[in-house]
């Protein structure tokens, strides 16, 4: 009887607790109070009732913000790209019209389509297409959530003609298929695009198709890299990570729509004698220093491209579908 209530008596004992308790975690994961590795399940980032939601709750908060020249409005409703866009224009209508915005019209936001994806752990995401008052083209948000317990923002907004939105590749309950950040079946793979695209600005080459955001904005900056009394110098980062990690949906004939996040300073520096002049109120607004011979601007950009399979396309290359960039901050020197 001694020897029963020694140590190893206590270990079979220490034992036995353990195994109860094993049990009593299984039973409350079985009837759902408690999720063990629930991030390894593969699940819809959302209900169509929660992307609604998540809808409503940002265009509510946008309105208010614009109408008020208030970034704190919006503040729980945007992240990455747009964050940094949103919030620097906030930031500076505020300086410019302190009392708010009174002839800003309400963004309507109608006749939407959500794309949810299914796929493990976090972040979860989806996009939400909608027709908008402020012209024809689409407007294309990426919902993001980090977390179980945090909220909804919109890192990307990119405005797209109508007939260049992709048809989705879709499974039999009407959920999209998520693209890897290192998917070897594209042209480029969607975590690699904003380093890409920011070599491209720099060197050239044939990675992006021709365009508005590709040759056509290289050609415009040779042509203003030096003018009399006044020279031009740029310089192109990539955006990624956290909130502005490049996210991709597979398309129906293979490709993929990525969206991805990029940066952008133009220096602008006077020649001896020659004074700079700024007279945007919104840089004004951003402006650190004085811009006594340098003036350097901030930029943040988040676009939206077509990124084919290999060997398909455009010869392969990836196609600009839309682009919106904001100033997001000045320096003078």
């Amino acid at each position: 009887m001694t020897r029963d209530r020694g140590p190893r008596r206590l270990r079979r004992l220490d034992r036995s607790a353990l195994l109860a308790a094993s049990v009593t975690v299984l039973s409350l994961t079985a009837s759902g109070c408690v999720v063990v590795h629930g991030e390894r399940e593969v699940l819809p980032a959302a209900t169509k009732g929660e992307a609604a939601k998540a809808l409503k709750a940002f265009l509510t908060a946008y309105n208010k913000a614009q109408r008020a020249n208030d970034r704190s409005l919006d503040a729980g409703h945007v992240s990455g790209a747009l964050g940094d866009i949103d919030g620097a224009k906030l930031k500076a209508g505020h300086v410019t019209a302190p009392d708010g915005n009174s002839s800003y019209k309400a963004l309507e936001l109608t006749d939407t389509t959500y794309t949810i994806p299914k796929k493990a752990g976090w972040p979860r995401w989806f996009v939400a297409d909608s027709a908008s008052n402020r012209g024809s083209s689409r407007w294309l948000l990426v919902f993001t959530r980090t977390g179980a317990d945090d909220a909804w923002r919109v890192t990307y907004l990119t405005v797209v003609a109508a007939d260049d939105v992709p048809v989705f590749k879709k499974d039999a309950d009407g959920f999209a298929e998520p693209v890897p950040a290192g998917d070897p079946a594209l042209a480029v793979a969607p975590g690699k695009l904003p380093a890409r695209y920011a070599d491209y600005l720099r060197d050239g080459g044939d990675t992006f198709a021709s365009g508005a955001y590709t040759n056509a904005l290289r050609d415009a900056r040779k042509k203003n890299a030096s003018r009399p009394g006044l020279a031009r110098q740029y310089q192109d980062e990539a955006l990624t990570g956290g909130a502005y990690t490049p996210l991709g949906l597979r398309t129906k004939d293979g490709a993929a729509l990525v969206f991805f996040a990029t940066r952008h300073y133009e220096k602008q520096t006077a020649a001896k004698g020659v004074s700079l002049t700024v007279t945007d109120p919104s840089i004004k607004a951003l402006m650190k220093g004085e811009p006594k011979q340098s003036l350097t601007l901030g930029y943040v950009s988040n676009q939206a491209v077509l990124d084919p399979a290999k060997g398909a396309g455009d010869e392969g290359k990836v196609r600009f579908l839309g682009r919106v960039a904001g100033l997001t901050g000045a320096k003078g020197g």
